[in-house]
């Protein structure tokens, strides 16, 4: 497998004074893999995520993803990189309360150039693979926390993406709502999907993960093999 997301020596800095949030960091993940980032509040995993997404930019080092140094990037493409090459399963969901499910996943495909007509069509195929077919024309409110994890995930799909990126994807559900998001990143992982999370929970990193590393003060450091 080739590597699809290299950090290299990667240090960033937020306060000058301060601690770095990352540390001469180094990691590759392989296309196909499912890599796991763990480690408690602060410890810089997040950061490392955000990194990687292109919504912020390393203080020294680089980060390359599909074999892109994205901090030579100006901010327009670093929003094309976003909008086509990744897909992003946030904590607390982030849908638009005034649009349906189904509307929540068509917007990025729409956004992205792709026609009306295509996007709902993709949108309908996520929703029903996702067991959401009959709630696609629910509002977020309507929905349980599994069921808006779960229109958040088709949302990162619908463009395709070849790198997904999940930050505490079970942190805001219920204990058999994290499971159905576990087994649905496994699922997509099998399918030749590439998986970078962050999470704190062992089952969700044992479960879905093929490797497993620990963000601790700024520092990576290999973990176990799932």
């Amino acid at each position: 497998m080739t590597d699809f997301v290299r950090l290299q020596a990667v240090t960033k800095h937020y306060e000058s004074a301060g601690p770095p949030a990352l540390d001469h960091v180094d990691l590759t993940v392989a296309e196909g893999e499912a890599v796991a980032v763990m480690g408690p509040s602060g410890s810089g995993k997040s950061t490392l995520l955000n990194l990687v997404a292109g919504l912020d930019r390393p203080s020294s080092g680089e980060v390359v993803v599909n074999g892109t140094v994205l901090n030579r990037l100006s901010e327009t493409a670093l929003a094309r990189h976003r909008r086509t090459g990744i897909g992003i399963v946030f904590q607390f969901f982030h849908l638009l309360d005034e649009l349906t499910a189904r509307e929540n996943v068509v917007l990025p495909a729409q956004l992205a150039g792709m026609s009306r007509r295509a996007a709902l069509a993709r949108a309908d195929d996520l929703l029903g693979s996702l067991g959401l077919a009959s709630r696609a024309g629910a509002y977020p409110a309507k929905l349980s926390g599994g069921e808006r994890q779960r229109v958040a995930v088709a949302r990162a799909l619908v463009n395709r993406p070849r790198l997904l990126l999940a930050d505490e994807p079970t942190g805001a559900v219920d204990a058999a709502a994290g499971r159905q998001v576990m087994e649905l990143l496994r699922d997509l992982n099998r399918g030749g999907q590439t998986v970078l999370l962050v999470t704190h929970d062992a089952e969700l990193a044992r479960g879905c993960a093929t490797r497993i590393v620990d963000v601790r003060d700024g520092h990576l450091r290999e973990r176990v093999t799932a």
